[in-house]
């Protein structure tokens, strides 16, 4: 996927800017309103003159909240908070405090504008997921090749991978060999070798080999859409206070509208008069008017969410902040939570008759075009040795995840340890022993290692690994003085890899090699046995 690409998705995934959001605009309005009033009122100004800006502040501040609470009474035979809210700010505007209307309407209109933004901001981040899918796929029907969009392919169909793109939807390979890049999808820090009879992921991104895939989920059935889907229902979910407020408003707002109603017509038709008792029924019905507790809960979600954001912390819904105060058990993913999310090179170890140097240069070349990870790993250590990287020639990918290729008229291989093991050239595989004890070693380590050879010995060999977090150590360890009491590794990548990183970090329970599904009935598992559970 191209830079501008990238650009172009982040661009419709995002959540539009405050100002573009009607009811932010609003409830700013009225607030600027409200704000002059009152500092006209302190320069001199006469209440009369006041007035017109306290009521303009009411009709722009309460437009949209007042427009829902006529459509809930018209429509839906409701009385809610937006109806008495509605009330409360006329029956007081008319009672004369058309100062105080105007601030009851602008803090309301707050709690409004907050909702409607962060429900904005979560279809942004459901907008972001849609967009990792392609929207096209190359099915092979009747012995042609033809572009179809993904929601027309069927369990069945053949599809064609290319290099560099994204797969249509879950299959399975029935020709080719690839490495994938399934991060988006699982988490895992290096691509994947691929192969025959071996399974694909919507979303995933395919390596430097072609594949045909036949597929096993529609484009509305597989991976991606249920990761969708969990998503959309987490984020739809309210906090318990919140639902609490919406159950005592359903009730609340029909009492106390009625309780008004029977202070002004009981005195009134017993002759006791009925200006005094109308005076009092306004004077109750603003009094009664749940303002505080209805505008605490959504203020005190947006001063957290908003804390939490500009701490680089984005919390998707009330009722996770809710859950926050429960929580003894966290669990983390890997690859870019804790880790960097991009290997680097930790280990270069000649064997043979080459020095450090030249084994980085050989490497270098036969990866130079390459555009896997681990490749742009070796090409980087090499760069920063200050080595300059000629292409090998005749370089042919190598099934069992490695390279062949020529330089300076010399064949030479890199590739993971079973590359070796299948070649049975000259002496390497007899020859793997002796740095076999090596090897073991870095892999429990959590590092990927390949190796460098002629097609008579191996010339060394060179291990990489996603690095943790320079602050992720002293992050765990703040997290259990917080009062954390179980830090749990969630990723799909390897159980090596993830318990090397899980001992730096100070992780106290490892799952690996999950999948999507597998981290969701993880996190199920931990809530029946611990209670809340927060995941990042």
């Amino acid at each position: 996927m191209s830079a501008d690409t990238r650009n172009r998705n982040d661009a419709r995934s995002a959540a539009p800017p405050p100002w573009r959001n009607p009811l932010v605009v609003t409830s700013s309005v009225s607030g600027m309103l409200l704000a002059i009033g009152f500092a006209a009122g302190h320069l001199g100004l006469n209440t009369a003159a006041q007035t017109p800006i306290y009521i303009a502040a009411v009709v722009v501040g309460g437009w949209f909240f007042g427009r829902e609470a006529l459509s809930e009474l018209i429509e839906e035979r409701e009385v809610g908070i937006e109806l008495l809210m509605s009330i409360a700010a006329v029956t007081a505007g008319l009672m004369g405090q058309w100062g105080e209307a105007a601030m009851l309407v602008f803090l309301y209109s707050i709690s409004e504008a907050a909702e409607s933004y962060t429900e904005e901001r979560t279809r942004g981040a459901i907008r972001a997921l849609m967009d990792l899918a392609p929207k096209v796929a190359n099915v092979v029907r009747d012995g042609k090749e033809m572009q179809i969009p993904i929601d027309d392919l069927d369990v069945g169909d053949l599809f064609v991978l290319r290099p560099g793109e994204a797969v249509a939807t879950d299959g399975e390979i029935v020709e080719g060999t690839s490495s994938l890049n399934q991060a988006p999808v699982t988490g895992e820090s290096v691509p994947v070798d691929k192969a025959v009879g071996d399974t694909v992921f919507a979303a995933s991104l395919n390596g430097e080999g072609a594949l045909t895939v036949r597929a096993t989920k529609t484009a509305s059935d597989n991976t991606l859409a249920r990761i969708i889907e969990m998503v959309a229902t987490a984020q739809a979910s309210k906090g318990q206070s919140q639902r609490f407020i919406e159950r005592f408003g359903r009730r609340y707002s029909p009492a106390v509208l009625i309780a008004g109603v029977l202070i002004v017509l009981i005195p009134g038709l017993l002759g006791f008069g009925w200006q005094e008792w109308l005076s009092r029924a306004t004077v109750f019905i603003v009094a009664a008017a749940p303002c505080a507790l209805v505008i605490s809960i959504p203020i005190t979600l947006v001063a957290a969410l908003g804390t939490a954001g500009r701490n680089g912390l984005l919390i998707k819904g009330g009722v996770h902040l809710d859950n926050l105060a429960g929580i003894r058990v966290l669990a983390l993913d890997k690859t870019g939570t804790l880790t960097r999310g991009a290997p680097v090179v930790t280990h270069v170890e000649p064997v043979g008759a080459v020095d450090r140097r030249e084994l980085l240069s050989i490497a270098g070349a036969l990866e130079a075009r390459s555009q896997h990870p681990l490749a742009r790993a070796v090409l980087a250590e090499a760069d920063e040795a200050g080595l300059r990287i000629f292409a090998a020639e005749n370089v042919q990918a190598l099934t069992g995840a490695g390279v062949k290729g020529i330089v300076n008229g010399q064949a030479y291989y890199i590739g993971n340890p079973g590359l070796f093991d299948d070649l049975g050239i000259g002496t390497i595989a007899g020859a793997l022993g002796l740095v076999a004890d090596r090897i073991d070693a870095l892999q429990a380590e959590g590092n990927t290692v390949v190796l460098v050879s002629t097609d008579r010995e191996i010339l060394g060999l060179i291990a990489m690994a996603d690095p943790l977090r320079e602050g992720a150590p002293g992050a765990m360890r703040a997290l259990k003085a917080a009062g954390i009491r179980n830090l749990v590794m969630l990723t799909g990548d390897n159980r090596l890899a993830a318990a090397a990183i899980a001992a730096k970090a100070g992780i106290d329970d490892v799952r690996a090699e999950l999948k999507p599904d597998d981290k969701r009935t993880a996190v199920a598992e931990l809530e029946r046995e611990h209670g809340h559970v927060a995941m990042i």
